[in-house]
């Protein structure tokens, strides 16, 4: 197995926008408004950036897939500038071209920005994909509740839950992110709700309630990296570095094979088993502070807790009832509220997962801020479960 990047580049800076519905800015704006945060938060001069990736799943602004937007409207130092799309793993993507380049030596300093602008397209869900993404995931019989309710009904099967007992287990799960969004002043929805008025919202796919749907947002977030020699040279303490990232792609294994019963994914399980390898973790629950899941629908989050072993299979329920996964339990889950209530701008939800891990790492998150974490978890997922692009990242502080 390659020998990986572990230590090798280090967070200088983040930024993110408020998510929500921003009728008010462009995407341009929202970009202007993370990437000021970062650079400030850096301490650097934008002369100092040698390369960019920009994440973007939709076309905003009309340029084509080119990275020009992005330039354009951060007044780049005419860098270069690439775009990538990667479904809503699109973010993480960003994030690992900047690394690549830090890590490879190519660039001292490189930046990372995933936004989206979602919320004057005039649909209540994503728009039509526009040419260049994976056409049939979009067809007019798939839509995301819908893929995501067969895992729901796959998982209940195979386990053997009974409806209202996972239904109490989604209901937990989005009145946790609810309850953890009113302390975040980012977040798209900030009200607390209970399990029962998740468990009894209307059906939008069985067993998919609309408390167990995560909203679409406007939105951007921003990275910058570079090595841990210069970070420490600009006085960056505590040192938050890259510890894995690992990126897997459907082949067709699940639609196309019968070894797969729908109840899990795939790819999420050799993503951390590849992740945990880089990064030295031999025991993700024991050793992790908290996790930052890609939540777009309630089963989701559960099913991809057992997927990156923080429970047992056919238990991660049973863990979530019990409180495990609160705020104050004994793994954190998406403590910024999550995709669920911080918001969903696809091409910037990987980036905005680490945001709130850099954050809580600095010691930054103010009234949500965890008691001295050192190692956190990015999970982010684009496409469904039959076919996707996972990503597992794990940033820390401290050598392991």
């Amino acid at each position: 197995m390659p020998s990986g990047l572990k230590d090798r580049v280090a967070i200088l800076g983040m930024g993110c926008s408020k998510f929500g519905e921003r009728w008010d800015v462009g995407q341009e704006e929202l970009m202007v408004e993370a990437y000021l945060e970062a650079l400030a938060s850096a301490g650097i001069d934008p002369t100092q950036i040698d390369a960019a990736w920009y994440s973007s799943h939709y076309d905003d602004i009309g340029a084509g897939k080119s990275g020009t937007p992005m330039a354009q409207a951060l007044r780049l130092p005419n860098i270069g500038v690439t775009r990538v799309e990667n479904f809503c793993a699109g973010g993480t993507e960003a994030f690992r071209g900047a690394v690549f380049a830090v890590a490879s030596g190519s660039a001292d300093i490189a930046l990372a920005m995933g936004v989206e602008k979602l919320k004057d397209t005039g649909f209540a869900g994503l728009p039509t994909a526009s040419r260049g993404t994976f056409v049939p995931m979009y067809l007019p019989t798939h839509t995301n509740p819908g893929n995501f309710s067969q895992l729901a009904s796959a998982y209940s099967a195979r386990h053997g839950i009974a409806r209202d007992d996972l239904k109490r287990a989604m209901g937990h799960t989005s009145a946790k992110s609810h309850a953890n969004a009113v302390a975040n002043p980012k977040a798209h929805l900030r009200k607390d709700i209970t399990i029962e008025q998740a468990m009894s919202a209307p059906i939008v796919a069985e067993p998919l309630g609309l408390f167990d749907c995560c909203p679409v947002s406007d939105g951007a977030a921003c990275a910058i990296v570079t090595t841990p020699d210069i970070a420490r040279g600009l006085g960056k303490t505590p040192l938050v570095t890259v510890k894995a990232i690992q990126l897997v792609t459907s082949n067709g294994w699940e639609m196309q094979q019968g070894g797969w019963d729908g109840s899990y994914v795939h790819t999420a399980r050799i993503a951390a088993r590849r992740a945990y390898h880089e990064a030295g973790v031999a025991d993700p629950r024991a050793e992790l502070s908290f996790v930052e899941l890609h939540d777009c629908f309630s089963i989701t989050e559960l099913v991809t807790l057992e997927d990156l072993g923080f429970s047992a299979e056919g238990e991660a329920w049973k863990d979530m009832l019990d409180c495990t996964y609160d705020i104050d339990g004994r793994l954190p889950c998406q403590v910024d509220g999550g995709l669920k209530c911080f918001g969903h701008p696809v091409g910037a939800s990987g980036l905005r997962m680490l945001y709130e891990c850099w954050l809580q790492l600095t010691g930054q998150a103010g009234g949500r801020q965890l008691d001295a974490p050192r190692l956190a978890l990015t999970h982010n997922l684009g496409g469904a479960p039959a076919q996707n692009v996972c990503s597992v990242t794990i940033v820390g502080t401290g050598e392991r």
